[in-house]
């Protein structure tokens, strides 16, 4: 995963390097295998459910040594992960669904698909994969190739269907593929004068949702997502890792495996260490993946559950905005013993937008009472406990003779009949999101939060190093797999990199970056009399001031010249700038 290998590669790197026969235990004269192997050893780890027994592994051995522990604090994020497929639009996944379909039969029943088809006449519209560039343009020639491709499709599914044909050819999966991609996209109308096709349409017949609706017929896991103005075919992958204050330090600066002053604590404890080290690199302690439509916000409870599973369970838990709400932080502090630290999301109503001090936390709940009292002094009428999209809720109504003569009425409400009425959330789950929302615009709150930063520099390691942005296999289990080993390889990365003392990573600056620091910088530097002296004349030729003369290309010396004597000459600390012309108080010449 580090390197990028394919799985024909990683075998020849078997065959041909020292490095990797050394790692892996093996003679020098070891002929290795082949790269087959690779594929059928992910397929029986993924048959056995064993996608995550390396990461478990890994992560008890660092609880052994004392990297890791239950307590401190963690962070996670997600970020999108492309498909290994090629994106399709409707009338693609279409024809791209009969054609696989009919590759599929006649590769494993290819005398009974040539008794129920017309094999020359398919084989000249199904040659090649269904591409827009060989499609035609206009809209009335593919809305017509567009039936074509579900007629087709209607009969081979009643081939495969027939009492006559064998029992196993509908257990194919591309034939209920295809069966799927026809009922998400086609309808069938039977009538007198016979069955009439036609194309499903969002307003009219209504489209099954996003979570349900394949989008490719080689990949029936994946699904279409987006995010703000990002879209992707494919799926999303959850991280989750330490960042303890120590560690969150040093990541602010690039480098992601924390700080390292001195030897590992825990390599000379011995196993069975269970004292916290306050130096100790950031490690991902969970990892999952879902389709591009599942919500970050039902992804938090069974990412607490995995790391309750695994003895990790942190008791600061730092996330975006999209994955709490006012019920999961209120259940991760009750089942978990975990404060969930995020943004709550702010009260988007009329009355909250307007800024009129009307807004729903404006008013005083009496909860004993059962009252509520608005901003102007009066009290609701009407209590009522009621259930909402399988919510317990309280809807909370205050009269119209009430609200009609109140100076504020148009904006605190817009009924015309009745008065304002509130909905409140149970009182724990009520208080939880009212104080989140307060304590979220505080200076302490803020400095505390800005932790949580430091998973977009893991994100970027993920990306950039083993490739996560791109699945490379099949299938959601198998994706979850590449990522599980994604984040074995990060971590033992990052060991190396904490043991060693290197740091993962510097950060870049461009050549024109550090032209612009260096003449900023020039004032200081000039005053040390490193600029060009220029006498004043005003003052009989006295220097007063340094004006920085151009700026030259360095000369090259020839390697000899530079390291003349064996000693490395040593480099300026300010490269670009001139070399000074005259000292201090020294007139030029």
């Amino acid at each position: 995963m580090a390197e990028g290998l394919t799985d024909r590669q990683a075998a020849e790197a078997v065959r041909e390097r020292l490095s990797w026969q050394y790692a892996l235990g093996l003679d020098l004269d070891d002929p290795g295998f082949d790269h087959t192997v690779l594929s059928e050893f992910r397929a029986r780890v993924v048959d056995h459910g064993l996608e995550e027994r390396v990461l478990d592994l890994l992560l008890d051995r660092l609880v052994e040594v004392g990297l890791l522990g239950p307590g401190g604090k963690q962070r996670t994020d997600s970020t999108h992960v492309v498909g290994a497929v090629r994106d399709l639009n409707r009338l693609e996944l279409a024809g791209e669904s009969v054609r696989a379909c009919l590759e599929a039969l006649a590769a494993c029943a290819p005398w009974w698909l040539a008794e129920v088809v017309d094999v020359p006449g398919w084989s000249r519209r199904y040659p090649a994969r269904v591409d827009s560039w060989r499609l035609p343009t206009s809209e009335a020639k593919r809305t017509e190739l567009a039936l074509a491709y579900a007629r087709d499709g209607y009969a081979l599914v009643e081939a495969c269907y027939r009492a006559d044909a064998p029992g196993w050819v509908r257990e194919v999966q591309a034939v209920q593929v295809l069966r799927v991609v026809l009922l998400q996209n086609y309808t069938r109308t039977v009538t007198q004068t016979g069955t009439e096709v036609a194309r499903r349409e969002a307003e009219r017949d209504g489209l099954p949702p996003g979570r349900f609706r394949l989008s490719s017929p080689y990949d029936t896991d994946a699904r279409w997502g987006g995010k703000r103005d990002t879209f992707w075919n494919g799926y999303k992958v959850h991280l989750s890792e330490t960042c303890d204050a120590e560690e969150a330090t040093t990541s602010s600066h690039g480098d992601g495996a924390g700080a390292r002053s001195g030897p590992c604590p825990s390599a000379t404890a011995g196993s069975g260490q269970s004292e916290r080290s306050p130096q100790r690199p950031n490690l991902i302690t969970n990892v999952a993946t879902t389709d591009a439509t599942v919500p970050d916000q039902a992804m938090t409870k069974a990412i607490h559950h995995a790391l309750d599973r695994r003895g990790l369970l942190p008791a600061e838990h730092y996330v975006d905005s999209g994955y709490p709400s006012a019920e999961l932080v209120a259940d991760a502090a009750r089942d978990y013993g975990i404060a969930l630290i995020s943004p709550m999301l702010l009260d988007t109503s009329r009355q909250a937008r307007a800024g009129t001090g009307l807004h729903a936390a404006a008013f005083h709940i009496d909860w004993d009472s059962k009252q509520v009292t608005c901003p102007q002094g009066q009290r609701s009428a009407s209590w009522s406990p009621a259930t909402q999209r399988g919510t317990e809720a309280t809807v909370v109504k205050f009269a119209a003779s009430t609200c009609g003569p109140c100076p504020v009425h148009d904006q605190c409400t817009t009924a015309a009949r009745g008065g304002r009425q509130l909905t409140l959330k149970p009182q724990p789950l009520h208080e939880t999101l009212q104080t989140g929302r307060a304590e979220q615009h505080t200076t302490a709150w803020q400095a505390r939060y800005a932790i949580r930063a430091g998973v977009e520099g893991t994100m970027h390691q993920a990306i950039a190093v083993t490739g996560t942005r791109n699945a490379r296999y099949k299938g959601l289990a198998k994706t979850h797999l590449e990522h599980v080993y994604s984040a074995v390889a990060l971590n033992l990365i990052r060991l190396d990199a904490w043991w060693n003392g290197h740091p993962l990573d510097r950060r870049r600056t461009s050549h024109l970056a550090r032209l612009e620091l260096a003449l900023a910088a020039q004032p200081r530097i000039n005053h040390q009399g490193l600029g060009r002296c220029q006498p004043d004349p005003a003052s009989s030729g006295q220097v007063t001031r340094h004006r920085p003369g151009p700026i030259r290309r360095p000369s090259v010396q020839p390697r000899a010249a530079r390291h003349r004597g064996g000693a490395t000459p040593r480099r300026s600390r300010h490269p670009g700038l001139c070399r000074p012309t005259c000292r201090p108080g020294q007139q030029p010449s």
